[in-house]
């Protein structure tokens, strides 16, 4: 299967800069996989497309301020504060980092993303926040790029991240991050700090949708997968099977597993929020055939049109890039042909795409 099967135009105006002041303001594409039929609809309807009895399985990582703006060690420049980072002005010295990965328990080592890419070798020190308060030394390079970090330990690693790093917004998002973004880059029902970006398909609910479901009879849970490289890195071949996943780090707690296997004995849906909710599931039910167990691990699955899902029957997903492997899950659940043309219909409708965008129910 071609990646290039995966592709659609998108007009640039299209890509949402900015979050609706109203999370549940959102439009909703609501696609039917069966017959490949679509409405458009609003957010504030998703509680009536659910049944009671639904399961509804949400992904309460929380984002943490993973861009880190800074200098390169024995370079003459000065560091860069968090209010002014002077992200697109790499003046000779000026380093970005995206921390993707925590490798182990230590909280100082660090798979990242670095820019500029090429310049940045192995044994380099890396100075961050206006006093040099956070300090680097790359250990190893990546095969695509990437970067194994050391930080110099400190009394409180995510305590100084939080207070001098950046929410990292997609790059599609042509603007720095904002104070605002803190808030609205994260769902509200975030738990569990670990992600570099946000699960979207969620910040459309509030405290108010939420309640909607209860009424509505719909159960709830959550699970944890923490948003790293794969699911945002591109894919790099020509052949859609021979894309390999980065893993990520991923939990199930006793009660989530418990609901979720009883919705399944009881022949109720479970209905995936977000896309990395998908690959959670689906992963530990590979891990222990037929059921899904608490625990935890990295999880690598890479699922296209093909793949069998063995949990997930519906999925409350935004809009992704073309040739992405998030488009590929959505058309292995919606059928290729039907997520396709929906996406055509919401270009036209002019619906917003990406993280601060509209979204879609596939079920």
């Amino acid at each position: 299967m071609l990646v290039s099967e995966f592709h659609y135009e998108l007009p640039e105006q299209l890509i949402a800069q900015q979050p609706l002041p109203d999370r549940a303001a959102s439009r909703l594409l609501h696609l039917s996989a069966a017959t490949g039929a679509y409405q458009d609809r609003q957010f504030r309807e998703f509680p009536g497309l659910l049944r009671a009895g639904d399961l509804l399985v949400f992904n309460n990582t929380r984002v943490f301020p993973a861009r880190l703006y800074g200098r390169r060690g024995g370079l003459n420049s000065q560091p860069i504060s968090r209010r002014n980072p002077a992200s697109r002005d790499f003046l000779r010295g000026r380093v970005e980092v995206l921390l993707t990965r925590r490798l182990g328990e230590d909280p100082n080592d660090w798979e990242c993303l670095v820019r500029p890419g090429r310049k940045i070798a192995v044994g380099e020190h890396l100075f961050f926040g206006e006093t040099d308060e956070l300090k680097a030394e790359v250990i190893q390079r990546g095969e695509f790029g990437e970067r194994h970090i050391r930080f110099a330990p400190v009394k409180d690693f995510f305590a100084l991240v939080q207070a001098i790093g950046h929410i990292p917004l997609p790059p599609y998002i042509a603007r720095s991050d904002s104070e605002s973004d803190r808030e609205r880059y994260q769902t509200v029902y975030a738990r569990e700090r670990g992600s570099v970006a946000a699960p979207t398909a969620g910040l459309h609910f509030t405290a108010e949708i939420l309640s909607q479901l209860r009424e509505r009879g719909v159960e709830t849970t959550e699970i944890t997968l923490h948003v790293g490289l794969g699911t945002f890195q591109p894919v790099r071949t020509d052949v859609v099977e021979q894309h390999h996943l980065h893993t990520e780090p991923y939990s199930i707690s006793h009660e989530a597993a418990a609901r979720i296997e009883q919705a399944r004995r009881q022949s109720r849906r479970v209905v995936a929020v977000g896309t990395t909710t998908v690959r959670a599931l689906e992963y530990a039910a590979q891990q222990a055939p037929g059921q899904v167990r608490a625990g935890g691990g990295e999880a690598n699955l890479f699922i296209y049109p093909g793949y069998k899902f063995q949990v997930v029957q519906a999925l409350l997903t935004n809009f992704h890039l073309p040739q992405s492997t998030l488009l590929m899950l959505v058309c292995a659940l919606g059928g290729k042909q039907n997520v396709l043309a929906a996406y055509g219909h919401a270009v036209s409708e002019r619906y917003r795409f990406y993280s601060y965008g509209d979204c879609m129910f596939v079920d």
